[in-house]
């Protein structure tokens, strides 16, 4: 199995001396020969090294830094120069592959990890020395010479230059293998769910548009046991909808929150200038229910807001107990579903307002805010146009697209069986990775792993190889939490290759 890393150890740094003096000693006579077999660069403290490993063997390697001057510098000037300004530039020197490794799935692993590490780091573009015995390779990565060559004999090295754009149009990424996703969205679509997006386009006025808008909004009202209202947008915008619809109480609310998205729910209340009290619990951390009690019993609240399934922890609170006390002292009971609705099975009956979203758990695309309401929802003049759920009471007041529409009508006829194939998948996910440091219980969408000791650099060094993890987001990154989602359509096959790889990385890890 091959696979890739960033090169943090001496173990590793001893490695690409060696590869170094190989490739560039005596394959490449670049540099005089002496007896150590090792060839340490002129700029090792600075470079980043990026290293392909055959299991536990590392095979090749790449470097890049970004501190000037650039060696590319030292021989010709600055390389700015000589093309338009490109924005933030990094250079990349010290390809090397060994011989019998040589191969398209090295190099274009290699390929992908120094694109995807490039972008993280926000570079615009390269620049590199390249070797006139690999200007195919070096033109299969997007790489175009800007320079007259430099050097003599068989040291002759050509200036190149690639961008993020011309990366994007190279044989390295046309080739370049398809990623292994568990996140919690976008989701890779089968072919089913995509057929809708190739098909003619439909006016949401037509007769056939209206046939599978009933039945979507059927199959909703039977999935949760409220009506559902359709807007175009995210999961975001159906929260705004509803925060719209609370709006028009005049009364105080109560908002709990023990994760990102309990606090964004009370930056969203705040925008709407409403009036709420808030009581937050540390991230993953169950609510009291006492407390909630003690405070919903003194009448002081007429609605109540929280999130179901807590994405950022991987958590799902209480909604039932929540919902018992709600209903016994006459609140408004309000839920944020996003997450949770297509994942777990339950009923919104006596949820006053909850919102869901065509994408997450359902498995198709975003982009389908729903809001289900357990009580007639009229026109508001107060309230903004797009957002006011009662202008859908009875029409569809604003395009929606077709292909999504329909798509999501499809991807709803997978339950109740759906539930079922979740579950088993997250019941399994839970069973092989018990022994990782686990932040919450967890559900289908999320399950939260705090990335500390032996996990700090896994999520990276996975996202490197082609296994893409949910870490990335802001609010994950400065807690040390990566997740991992049962819900992409290719997930047995996908988990089975990822579980290999992790039982490879910490056998090397240990070595």
């Amino acid at each position: 199995m091959y696979w890739c890393k960033i090169a943090r150890t001496e173990a590793e740094y001893e490695k690409i001396a060696k590869l170094n003096y190989t490739t560039f000693v005596e394959e490449i006579p670049q540099h005089e020969a002496h007896d150590t077999g090792l060839r340490v660069d002129p700029y090792h403290n600075e470079n980043t090294y990026l290293i392909v490993l055959s299991d536990t063997e590392l095979v090749g390697m790449i470097a890049l830094r970004s501190d000037r001057p650039f060696s590319l510098d030292r021989k010709i000037g600055k390389v700015e120069e000589y093309f338009d300004e490109v924005g933030k530039i990094c250079e990349i020197r010290l390809l090397a592959v060994q011989k019998e490794h040589r191969n398209g799935r090295v190099f274009f692993l290699l390929a992908r990890a120094l694109s995807d590490y490039c972008c993280e780091e926000g570079f615009d573009a390269a620049v590199i020395s390249g070797t006139v015995r690999e200007l195919k390779l070096y033109g299969q990565l997007g790489f175009r010479q800007f320079a007259e060559p430099v050097g003599s004999g068989d040291a002759v090295f050509i200036p190149m230059i690639t961008t993020r754009a011309d990366y994007a149009e190279s044989v390295a990424a046309r080739l370049q293998a398809k990623r292994k996703l568990f996140l919690p969205g976008p989701l890779k679509l089968t072919g089913e769910l995509a057929r809708p997006f190739s098909e003619e386009a439909m006016s949401h006025r037509s007769s056939t548009f209206q046939a599978i808008y009933q039945e979507v909004k059927s199959t909703l009202r039977k999935m949760s046991g409220a009506s559902p209202y359709l807007l175009s947008g995210s999961g975001t915008l159906s929260n705004e909808a509803m925060l719209a619809q609370i709006s028009r109480l005049d009364e105080r609310g109560l908002i709990l929150a023990n994760g990102e998205f309990g606090e964004r729910l009370i930056k969203q209340a705040t925008r709407w200038g409403l009036e709420f009290d808030s009581m937050e619990e540390g991230w993953g951390e169950k609510f009291s229910e006492d407390a909630i009690k003690e405070l919903l019993e003194n009448g002081e609240y007429g609605w109540l807001l929280m999130v179901h399934g807590e994405t950022s922890t991987g958590m799902v609170n209480g909604i039932d107990s929540i919902g018992a006390l709600c209903k016994k002292y006459k609140i408004k009971f309000c839920v944020d579903c996003i997450s949770s609705f297509g994942a777990i099975p339950f009923s919104m009956e006596d949820f006053w307002l909850a919102t869901a979203t065509s994408g997450k758990a359902v498995g198709t695309m975003s982009g389908i805010a729903v809001v289900f309401a357990n009580h007639e929802i009229t026109e508001d003049q107060s309230v903004p146009n797009y957002l006011d759920l009662g202008k859908y009471q009875r029409d569809i007041p604003f395009t929606l697209p077709y292909s999504l529409l329909k798509s999501f009508g499809i991807a709803l006829k997978q339950y109740p069986e759906r539930y079922q194939l979740l579950q088993e998948r997250f019941e399994t996910t839970k069973q092989e990775i018990s022994a990782w440091p686990l932040m919450a219980e967890g559900f289908p969408t999320a399950i939260s792993v705090r990335a500390a000791e032996r996990f700090e650099t896994f999520p990276q060094d996975a996202h490197l190889s082609g296994y893409e993890l949910h870490a990335q987001s802001g609010y994950l990154r400065r807690r040390g939490i990566f997740q991992i989602s049962c819900i992409q359509p290719s997930f047995e096959k996908d988990w089975a290759a990822l579980q290999k790889f992790n039982a490879t990385y910490f056998k090397y890890q240990k070595e």
